[in-house]
């Protein structure tokens, strides 16, 4: 086993939030289910992560009941499930010893949000020697407001700013940033694609 999907933070603290009325994709779910099917055709490890900030009293709260996968999607037993407190996926789990003692090399990542944690893990993954496939259209976010906005906006007042950053716009951005130096990006349909002679023959 060489190669692992990592799922970041699909995670029912997301939908709880308010914020998620302008989420870039609400059925981030499908395309994440695509991804995991294809890494379990292939013999991949599948590893989950959750976002957890305990004693918050938010939506990140596990006291709270909403730090656990997204409904729609299945973890087989197996698969290891990593509660993380920081932006990456590395730094504050047992990810990096995972993938070495299984002996991963390669990387695909997905999960949300795009420019939060699931860039900022792929940028680390990259530093750490992982090559890296970053699944573009399996990762969602939510328009990013300008750094002097106040902090207490609500969603009519953060979309109306034309200074606030559109989730699209953000997308893009993290296409740019990371693609020929953090990562490879691609579409979960090219990697159908690739993966389908393989598929057809059960290898």
């Amino acid at each position: 086993m060489t190669r692992a999907l990592i799922v970041i933070d699909v995670q029912e603290s997301f939908r709880a939030r308010p914020l998620w009325a302008t989420i870039s994709d609400p059925n981030i779910t499908d395309r994440v289910n695509r991804l995991v099917r294809l890494a379990r055709a292939a013999g991949d490890l599948v590893v989950w992560v959750l976002h957890s900030e305990p004693g918050s009293g938010d939506v990140f709260d596990p006291a709270n009941g909403h730090v656990r996968l997204m409904a729609e999607l299945r973890r087989e037993d197996h698969e290891p499930l990593l509660h993380k407190t920081s932006h990456n996926a590395f730094t504050t789990t047992s990810l990096r010893q995972l993938l070495t003692v299984q002996g991963v090399h390669e990387l695909s990542v997905c999960g949300i949000r795009t420019e939060q944690c699931v860039e900022t893990t792929a940028r680390i993954a990259s530093d750490l020697g992982y090559r890296v496939t970053f699944v573009i259209d399996a990762t969602a976010t939510n328009p990013v407001a300008h750094r002097d906005a106040p902090a207490d906006l609500t969603i009519e007042e953060l979309l109306a700013d034309p200074r606030t950053l559109s989730a699209d716009e953000v997308i893009r951005r993290t296409e740019y940033a990371l693609a020929g130096r953090f990562a490879t990006i691609a579409t979960v349909a090219e990697l159908e694609e690739a993966a389908a002679p393989g598929m057809m023959t059960g290898s």
